[in-house]
Formats: structure tokens, C-alpha cells, sequence
């Protein structure tokens, strides 16, 4: 499906936060992070990118379509961390502790985020936002019910309250929970919040010691 069309055949049947922060504030403070961020990394970016190559056959970065605000599908960024056709390997769509699919440099990257650097391309082009719910896939948001689909009324974003409260180690459900918790009080202080304890999250590696379901595709 194209990325002009909607994930939703219906719309959502709400309408995104209001208020000048999350309009308006928000989205210039992502682009300049971003911008600020990709002038001050870029060696970096170039040197992983690089290094994802010569580490395993195959490209340096994945893209996949996603759905974000409002249905809107977009292609998303990573560094690839896992073997060329792995979605046919395995365990399928279910990354286990230890799965060998995932490449040697795949492993740092997973384990430090790293693999979501890319992302900051997507922040500057307006399809994410620093802080929000993680982006999903169609077939996931086709099941959504009426709760879960207003995690879909902001931007999604490269971290979240989802993620400082537990990642990987959250199910399902307090993971959506969480997000719509967001959408319903997005502020600059909840932004701040996030931005400050994410951090403190990948240092601790909350959440790095359960499976996973994959969301590459070969």
C-alpha cells in the first residue's frame, strides 16, 4: 500500500492532541534536536552503517513500512542487525534469546538501540517525533480496537513511557496502555521526563533478556 494512503479505512474517529505544544512546539523542538544530533553523529552514523556491512553480507540499513500518526503509512530506518532473509529462518517473527539470526554487530546494536539511530531521518522529514508511542505494523494496527487505535493520534516515536517503564519486558497490553497514557498527556514536561530517563533505562538493560517479536522482513 502506498505511503499517501491510510492504514485506517475509516479514520480513527478523533482527532490528535490540541494545544500549542504538541502542534506546534513539539515538532520544531524534534526537527532541531535532530538536525543538532545528525551534525554533532554523523561520523558515527557512517562508521556503524559501515561497519553493519563488512560485520555480514547485505545492506546497512533496513526500511520497512509502518503506520504512524493518523494511519499514515511511512518507511522507517535501522541499521540492519539481523541476516538477509531471516524472516524465512528460524524462528520466523519471534526473535529468541540468543537467536543466532542475529548478526555480531546485530547483537551491539540491539543491545545499546543503536539499531534506531537511523530513525533521526524520519524525525527530520516530520514522520516521527522523538518522544511517542513505538511505530507498528499494519497487520497489527487491522486489529486495533478503539482504545488501542488512539495510540495512533500522535507521532510515533524512536523512545516512550513505554519504554522507561519496562520495554521488552512490558506485555502487550501495558505497552498500549502506557501509550495512550501518553497521548492523552502529552506536555514538555512529560517530553522531558522521557528524554531524561531513557538513558537510565538502556544503561540498566531493562527488558533486553526477553524475546522478542521481529519486526524486519527479509
Amino acid at each position: 500500500m502506498s505511503t499517501e494512503h491510510s492504514a485506517q479505512s475509516g479514520g480513527l474517529g478523533q482527532l490528535p492532541p490540541s494545544g500549542f505544544y504538541p502542534r506546534f512546539l513539539k515538532p520544531l523542538l524534534d526537527r532541531l534536536f535532530a538536525f543538532f544530533v545528525l551534525c554533532l553523529i554523523w561520523p558515527l552514523f557512517l562508521l556503524l552503517a559501515i561497519l553493519v556491512r563488512l560485520d555480514s553480507k547485505g545492506p546497512a540499513f533496513f526500511v520497512q513500512e509502518r503506520v504512524g500518526q493518523m494511519g499514515q503509512l511511512f518507511r522507517m530506518y535501522k541499521f540492519r542487525s539481523m541476516v538477509p532473509g531471516a524472516a524465512k529462518m528460524g524462528a520466523g517473527a519471534l526473535v529468541e534469546v540468543g537467536d543466532p539470526r542475529v548478526t555480531r554487530m546485530g547483537k551491539l546494536l540491539r543491545a545499546t538501540s543503536l539499531d534506531e539511530l537511523p530513525q533521526i531521518l524520519n524525525i527530520l522529514k516530520g514522520e516521527m517525533s522523538l518522544i511517542g508511542p513505538r511505530p507498528t505494523l499494519e497487520y497489527q494496527v487491522e486489529q486495533y480496537d478503539d482504545f488501542q487505535k488512539r495510540r495512533l493520534l500522535v507521532k510515533p516515536g524512536v523512545t516512550g513511557l513505554a519504554q522507561i517503564r519496562g520495554r521488552k519486558s512490558l506485555d502487550w497490553p501495558a505497552r498500549i496502555r502506557a501509550d495512550v497514557e501518553y497521548v492523552d498527556s502529552v506536555s514538555l514536561g512529560l517530553d522531558a521526563k522521557v528524554f531524561v530517563l531513557t538513558p537510565w533505562t538502556l544503561i540498566r538493560g531493562e527488558g533486553q533478556a526477553q524475546a522478542d517479536y521481529w519486526n524486519e522482513k527479509a
